[in-house]
């Protein structure tokens, strides 16, 4: 595969899961990624770990103030959802990387849907790092399209996937589709 790798199939998700759970008021406290003018991420639902100041969020149709943000900054979220920081210092240390950048975690329900679209643009497309999407919960039938391959991401796997080329999900199973995103600086 080109456009994708899977990195891991044994991680636990259900400390993380078990906290989310637990803490449904996480859900949509930020909305600009699902708001902006253009938005592919209509149907997400999001909590926000680790991401752009909320200053640089506040005009969903200035779009530049994020794609352009290399210094995202910890959210609340982060310390009341503990249980993400052994798999994301897990992964940094797997892959070697030397900085920590966005972490989100983002719910599409059944049925729901991630536009085609590219992370081609602002300063994520010069960084020398990666996207990884740690499955949470993945069901059959939630299939990630990048470039000219398909996948589907199952529960406790760990995939990095080739964000700056045209990619798209939609949600055919029969529940949630819920991923942590981490985005990392490698060099």
């Amino acid at each position: 595969m080109k456009h994708f790798l899977r990195l891991a199939d044994n991680v636990d998700p259900m400390p993380v899961m078990q906290a989310v759970g637990a803490r449904p008021h996480l859900w949509n406290q930020h909305k600009w990624r699902t708001e902006y003018v253009g938005t592919p991420h209509l149907d997400v639902s999001d909590i926000w770990l680790r991401y752009s100041d909320v200053a640089k969020t506040s005009d969903a149709s200035n779009t530049g103030a994020v794609q352009n943000d290399e210094r995202p900054v910890f959210y609340p979220a982060w310390n009341e959802l503990p249980q993400v920081r052994p798999i994301v210092f897990a992964l940094m240390r797997q892959v070697e990387a030397i900085e920590l950048g966005r972490v989100l975690i983002t719910k599409l329900p059944p049925g729901g849907r991630i536009a085609a679209h590219s992370d081609a643009t602002g300063a994520y497309t010069d960084l020398p790092g990666r996207r990884y999407h740690v499955v949470l919960q993945g069901l059959s039938g939630s299939m990630f399209r990048c470039g000219d391959e398909t996948v589907n991401m199952r529960t406790g796997e760990i995939w990095m996937f080739d964000h700056l080329a045209e990619h798209e999900v939609w949600n055919n199973s029969t529940d949630d589709r819920i991923h942590l995103l981490v985005d990392l600086r490698l060099w």
